[in-house]
Protein backbone atom coordinates (compact mmCIF):
# COMPACT_ATOMS: atom_id res chain seq x y z
CA UNK A 1 0.00 0.00 0.00
CA UNK A 2 3.15 2.24 0.62
CA UNK A 3 4.43 1.13 -2.67
CA UNK A 4 1.42 1.95 -3.98
CA UNK A 5 0.67 5.77 -2.51
CA UNK A 6 3.77 6.74 -4.08
CA UNK A 7 3.44 5.43 -7.45
CA UNK A 8 0.00 7.76 -7.22
CA UNK A 9 2.40 10.57 -6.12
CA UNK A 10 4.43 10.33 -9.39
CA UNK A 11 2.10 8.89 -12.32
CA UNK A 12 -1.12 10.11 -10.53
CA UNK A 13 -4.67 9.01 -9.19
CA UNK A 14 -5.56 6.27 -12.17
CA UNK A 15 -6.28 2.72 -11.26
CA UNK A 16 -6.86 0.92 -14.73
CA UNK A 17 -9.63 -1.23 -14.22
CA UNK A 18 -9.36 -4.68 -16.33
CA UNK A 19 -12.85 -6.21 -16.01
CA UNK A 20 -12.36 -7.64 -19.25
CA UNK A 21 -15.16 -8.90 -20.44
CA UNK A 22 -15.21 -10.72 -24.11
CA UNK A 23 -17.93 -8.40 -25.49
CA UNK A 24 -16.28 -5.55 -25.11
CA UNK A 25 -14.17 -6.92 -27.76
CA UNK A 26 -15.73 -6.78 -31.68
CA UNK A 27 -16.85 -9.98 -33.12
CA UNK A 28 -15.01 -9.40 -36.16
CA UNK A 29 -11.78 -9.43 -33.68
CA UNK A 30 -13.03 -12.57 -31.34
CA UNK A 31 -12.84 -14.53 -34.08
CA UNK A 32 -9.46 -14.20 -35.47
CA UNK A 33 -7.97 -15.94 -31.67
CA UNK A 34 -8.58 -19.62 -30.81
CA UNK A 35 -10.95 -18.68 -28.15
CA UNK A 36 -12.84 -15.48 -26.19
CA UNK A 37 -9.84 -15.94 -23.12
CA UNK A 38 -7.36 -15.88 -25.77
CA UNK A 39 -8.81 -12.32 -26.94
CA UNK A 40 -8.97 -10.99 -23.63
CA UNK A 41 -5.69 -11.77 -22.87
CA UNK A 42 -4.35 -10.59 -25.65
CA UNK A 43 -6.45 -7.18 -25.79
CA UNK A 44 -5.18 -7.04 -21.50
CA UNK A 45 -1.44 -7.04 -22.73
CA UNK A 46 -2.13 -4.62 -25.47
CA UNK A 47 -3.51 -1.92 -22.63
CA UNK A 48 -0.70 -2.64 -20.46
CA UNK A 49 1.68 -1.70 -22.67
CA UNK A 50 -0.36 1.49 -23.80
CA UNK A 51 -0.19 2.59 -20.01
CA UNK A 52 3.17 1.58 -19.21
CA UNK A 53 3.99 3.86 -22.20
CA UNK A 54 2.06 6.71 -21.83
CA UNK A 55 2.52 7.32 -17.73
CA UNK A 56 -0.91 7.50 -17.42
CA UNK A 57 -2.10 4.83 -14.11
CA UNK A 58 -0.36 3.96 -11.26
CA UNK A 59 -1.94 0.50 -11.11
CA UNK A 60 -4.34 -1.68 -12.52
CA UNK A 61 -7.16 -3.71 -10.65
CA UNK A 62 -8.54 -7.03 -11.80
CA UNK A 63 -11.98 -8.26 -11.14
CA UNK A 64 -12.08 -12.06 -10.42
CA UNK A 65 -15.26 -12.31 -11.65
CA UNK A 66 -14.66 -12.07 -15.40
CA UNK A 67 -12.19 -14.22 -15.64
CA UNK A 68 -14.40 -17.15 -13.31
CA UNK A 69 -17.12 -16.76 -15.87
CA UNK A 70 -14.79 -18.19 -18.68
CA UNK A 71 -14.09 -21.44 -16.59
CA UNK A 72 -10.76 -22.40 -16.69
CA UNK A 73 -8.96 -21.20 -19.28
CA UNK A 74 -10.30 -17.85 -18.11
CA UNK A 75 -8.75 -18.40 -14.50
CA UNK A 76 -5.53 -19.12 -16.83
CA UNK A 77 -5.56 -15.82 -18.54
CA UNK A 78 -6.62 -14.31 -15.03
CA UNK A 79 -3.44 -15.45 -13.68
CA UNK A 80 -1.09 -14.54 -16.65
CA UNK A 81 -2.91 -10.63 -16.41
CA UNK A 82 -1.60 -10.87 -13.45
CA UNK A 83 1.57 -11.49 -14.20
CA UNK A 84 1.98 -8.85 -17.04
CA UNK A 85 0.59 -6.17 -14.90
CA UNK A 86 3.97 -6.97 -11.72
CA UNK A 87 6.08 -7.85 -14.93
CA UNK A 88 5.35 -4.15 -16.41
CA UNK A 89 6.33 -2.76 -12.68
CA UNK A 90 2.81 -1.86 -11.82
CA UNK A 91 0.51 -2.87 -8.28
CA UNK A 92 -1.85 -5.71 -9.04
CA UNK A 93 -5.13 -4.88 -6.78
CA UNK A 94 -7.10 -8.24 -7.12
CA UNK A 95 -10.93 -7.35 -7.24
CA UNK A 96 -12.19 -10.79 -5.13
CA UNK A 97 -14.49 -9.58 -2.39
CA UNK A 98 -14.09 -12.28 -0.33
CA UNK A 99 -15.34 -11.98 3.45
CA UNK A 100 -15.10 -15.81 6.09
CA UNK A 101 -14.00 -16.98 9.03
CA UNK A 102 -11.51 -19.15 10.61
CA UNK A 103 -9.58 -21.51 8.03
CA UNK A 104 -12.01 -20.54 5.20
CA UNK A 105 -10.54 -16.97 5.46
CA UNK A 106 -6.65 -18.39 5.65
CA UNK A 107 -7.70 -20.50 2.44
CA UNK A 108 -8.58 -17.58 0.55
CA UNK A 109 -5.79 -15.61 2.26
CA UNK A 110 -3.03 -18.30 1.02
CA UNK A 111 -4.70 -18.13 -2.60
CA UNK A 112 -4.51 -14.79 -3.28
CA UNK A 113 -1.49 -13.51 -1.26
CA UNK A 114 0.22 -16.59 -2.86
CA UNK A 115 0.59 -19.52 -5.58
CA UNK A 116 -0.95 -18.98 -9.17
CA UNK A 117 -3.46 -16.17 -8.10
CA UNK A 118 -0.89 -14.24 -5.86
CA UNK A 119 -1.84 -10.67 -5.79
CA UNK A 120 -0.39 -7.65 -4.06
CA UNK A 121 -3.93 -6.06 -2.71
CA UNK A 122 -7.32 -7.55 -2.22
CA UNK A 123 -10.21 -6.48 -1.74
CA UNK A 124 -12.21 -7.94 0.96
CA UNK A 125 -16.11 -7.63 2.53
CA UNK A 126 -16.21 -7.07 6.15
CA UNK A 127 -19.61 -7.17 6.92
CA UNK A 128 -19.61 -10.53 7.99
CA UNK A 129 -17.57 -9.54 11.03
CA UNK A 130 -14.53 -8.60 11.91
CA UNK A 131 -12.96 -11.73 12.84
CA UNK A 132 -12.64 -12.42 8.66
CA UNK A 133 -10.30 -9.42 8.72
CA UNK A 134 -7.61 -11.72 10.91
CA UNK A 135 -6.15 -14.36 8.04
CA UNK A 136 -5.83 -11.33 5.87
CA UNK A 137 -4.55 -9.13 8.29
CA UNK A 138 -1.51 -11.75 9.02
CA UNK A 139 -0.18 -11.67 5.81
CA UNK A 140 0.01 -7.70 5.74
CA UNK A 141 2.20 -8.23 8.85
CA UNK A 142 4.20 -10.95 7.61
CA UNK A 143 4.22 -10.53 3.58
CA UNK A 144 3.76 -7.03 3.17
CA UNK A 145 0.49 -7.48 1.72
CA UNK A 146 -2.46 -4.92 1.26
CA UNK A 147 -6.45 -4.92 1.79
CA UNK A 148 -8.90 -2.79 0.58
CA UNK A 149 -11.93 -3.22 2.96
CA UNK A 150 -15.33 -2.17 1.77
CA UNK A 151 -16.94 0.85 3.65
CA UNK A 152 -19.04 2.53 1.31
CA UNK A 153 -19.14 1.07 -2.04
CA UNK A 154 -20.37 3.05 -4.99
CA UNK A 155 -24.03 0.78 -5.56
CA UNK A 156 -27.26 2.44 -5.00
CA UNK A 157 -28.42 -0.44 -2.52
CA UNK A 158 -25.36 0.35 -0.32
CA UNK A 159 -28.16 2.00 1.55
CA UNK A 160 -29.49 -1.53 2.82
CA UNK A 161 -26.91 -2.37 4.75
CA UNK A 162 -23.77 -0.01 4.80
CA UNK A 163 -25.94 3.09 5.25
CA UNK A 164 -28.51 1.44 7.86
CA UNK A 165 -28.45 3.61 11.36
CA UNK A 166 -27.10 1.81 14.58
CA UNK A 167 -29.25 2.20 17.58
CA UNK A 168 -25.95 3.36 19.23
CA UNK A 169 -25.81 6.48 16.61
CA UNK A 170 -24.19 6.24 13.29
CA UNK A 171 -24.36 4.38 10.40
CA UNK A 172 -23.08 0.45 9.88
CA UNK A 173 -20.02 1.92 7.75
CA UNK A 174 -19.11 3.57 10.48
CA UNK A 175 -18.87 0.88 12.89
CA UNK A 176 -16.00 -0.95 9.77
CA UNK A 177 -14.68 2.78 9.78
CA UNK A 178 -13.75 2.48 13.37
CA UNK A 179 -12.27 -0.78 13.03
CA UNK A 180 -9.93 0.40 10.21
CA UNK A 181 -9.00 2.96 12.20
CA UNK A 182 -8.14 0.70 15.06
CA UNK A 183 -6.13 -1.83 12.65
CA UNK A 184 -4.53 1.62 10.92
CA UNK A 185 -3.31 3.10 14.24
CA UNK A 186 -2.03 -0.59 14.71
CA UNK A 187 -0.05 -0.91 10.98
CA UNK A 188 1.49 2.64 11.67
CA UNK A 189 2.76 1.75 15.28
CA UNK A 190 4.47 -1.49 14.10
CA UNK A 191 5.67 0.49 10.65
CA UNK A 192 6.94 3.82 12.00
CA UNK A 193 8.24 5.06 8.70
CA UNK A 194 5.45 4.31 6.93
CA UNK A 195 3.11 6.40 5.84
CA UNK A 196 -0.04 4.96 5.76
CA UNK A 197 -1.45 1.56 6.34
CA UNK A 198 -1.64 -1.84 4.35
CA UNK A 199 -5.32 -1.83 5.26
CA UNK A 200 -7.28 0.78 2.94
CA UNK A 201 -10.66 1.33 2.31
CA UNK A 202 -13.18 1.12 -0.85
CA UNK A 203 -15.01 4.27 -0.76
CA UNK A 204 -17.67 4.88 -3.95
CA UNK A 205 -17.02 8.51 -5.94
CA UNK A 206 -21.37 7.91 -7.09
CA UNK A 207 -22.50 9.58 -3.80
CA UNK A 208 -21.91 13.04 -3.16
CA UNK A 209 -23.50 13.03 0.66
CA UNK A 210 -21.03 12.77 3.26
CA UNK A 211 -17.74 12.63 1.08
CA UNK A 212 -16.01 15.13 2.49
CA UNK A 213 -16.99 14.22 5.92
CA UNK A 214 -15.85 10.55 5.27
CA UNK A 215 -12.86 11.95 3.82
CA UNK A 216 -12.31 13.44 6.88
CA UNK A 217 -12.99 10.86 9.15
CA UNK A 218 -10.53 8.51 7.71
CA UNK A 219 -7.61 10.78 6.80
CA UNK A 220 -4.72 8.39 7.19
CA UNK A 221 -6.07 5.82 5.02
CA UNK A 222 -5.81 4.93 1.93
CA UNK A 223 -8.68 4.73 -0.69
CA UNK A 224 -9.41 2.41 -3.26
CA UNK A 225 -12.43 4.65 -5.24
CA UNK A 226 -14.83 3.09 -7.63
CA UNK A 227 -17.57 4.65 -9.30
CA UNK A 228 -15.54 6.92 -11.94
CA UNK A 229 -16.49 7.17 -14.88
CA UNK A 230 -19.17 4.20 -16.89
CA UNK A 231 -20.84 4.66 -13.10
CA UNK A 232 -21.45 7.85 -12.73
CA UNK A 233 -19.09 9.24 -10.73
CA UNK A 234 -17.38 12.48 -11.89
CA UNK A 235 -13.48 13.93 -11.17
CA UNK A 236 -14.73 16.79 -9.08
CA UNK A 237 -16.29 13.88 -6.07
CA UNK A 238 -13.22 12.06 -6.68
CA UNK A 239 -10.50 14.61 -6.07
CA UNK A 240 -12.65 15.19 -2.89
CA UNK A 241 -11.94 11.54 -1.68
CA UNK A 242 -8.51 11.94 -2.85
CA UNK A 243 -7.40 14.51 -0.04
CA UNK A 244 -5.41 13.43 2.79
CA UNK A 245 -3.97 10.17 2.41
CA UNK A 246 -5.46 9.51 -0.80
CA UNK A 247 -6.11 7.21 -3.21
CA UNK A 248 -6.35 5.80 -6.32
CA UNK A 249 -9.71 6.04 -8.53
CA UNK A 250 -11.13 3.24 -10.56
CA UNK A 251 -12.11 3.19 -14.08
CA UNK A 252 -12.97 -0.17 -16.09
CA UNK A 253 -15.70 0.33 -19.27
CA UNK A 254 -14.59 3.81 -19.45
CA UNK A 255 -11.11 2.83 -20.58
CA UNK A 256 -12.22 -0.91 -21.93
CA UNK A 257 -14.92 0.30 -24.20
CA UNK A 258 -13.12 3.57 -25.21
CA UNK A 259 -12.83 2.61 -28.85
CA UNK A 260 -16.29 3.09 -29.38
CA UNK A 261 -16.29 6.49 -29.20
CA UNK A 262 -13.54 6.54 -31.35
CA UNK A 263 -14.78 7.78 -35.02
CA UNK A 264 -11.26 5.89 -36.16
CA UNK A 265 -12.39 2.51 -34.59
CA UNK A 266 -15.98 2.61 -35.88
CA UNK A 267 -14.86 3.36 -39.65
CA UNK A 268 -12.22 0.41 -39.40
CA UNK A 269 -15.16 -1.59 -38.03
CA UNK A 270 -17.36 -1.18 -41.02
CA UNK A 271 -14.30 -1.76 -43.06
CA UNK A 272 -13.37 -4.97 -41.73
CA UNK A 273 -9.49 -3.76 -40.93
CA UNK A 274 -9.73 -3.03 -36.64
CA UNK A 275 -7.24 -4.48 -34.76
CA UNK A 276 -6.80 -5.35 -31.21
CA UNK A 277 -3.86 -2.16 -31.17
CA UNK A 278 -6.36 -0.07 -32.41
CA UNK A 279 -8.73 -0.98 -29.30
CA UNK A 280 -5.84 -0.30 -26.98
CA UNK A 281 -5.01 2.92 -28.80
CA UNK A 282 -8.36 4.19 -27.37
CA UNK A 283 -8.14 2.61 -24.39
CA UNK A 284 -4.43 4.20 -23.66
CA UNK A 285 -5.88 7.26 -24.66
CA UNK A 286 -9.31 7.37 -22.10
CA UNK A 287 -6.60 6.45 -19.51
CA UNK A 288 -4.53 9.76 -20.86
CA UNK A 289 -7.66 11.98 -20.53
CA UNK A 290 -8.62 10.57 -17.41
CA UNK A 291 -6.04 10.96 -15.59
CA UNK A 292 -5.88 14.45 -16.93
CA UNK A 293 -9.59 14.47 -15.39
CA UNK A 294 -8.48 13.56 -11.99
CA UNK A 295 -4.98 15.66 -11.53
CA UNK A 296 -5.92 18.97 -13.47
Amino acid sequence: MQILQEAVAKYGPLCVGLDTDPSYIPPSLLKQYSSPAAAVLAYNKEIISRVKSLSSASCFKIQIAYYEAMGLEGMKVYCQTLQEVKKAGFIAISDIKRGDIAATASAYAKAHFSGDFESDIITVNPYMGFDTLQAFTKWCKDEGKGLFVLLRTSNPGMTDLEGQPLSSGGLLLDKVGQELLRLNKEFLADFEDQTCSPVGAVVGCTQEDNAAALREAYPDIFFLIPGYGAQGGGAKLAKTLLSHAGGTVNSSRGILCAWKKSESCIEKEKNNSLTMADLADAAGQAALESKRDLTQ
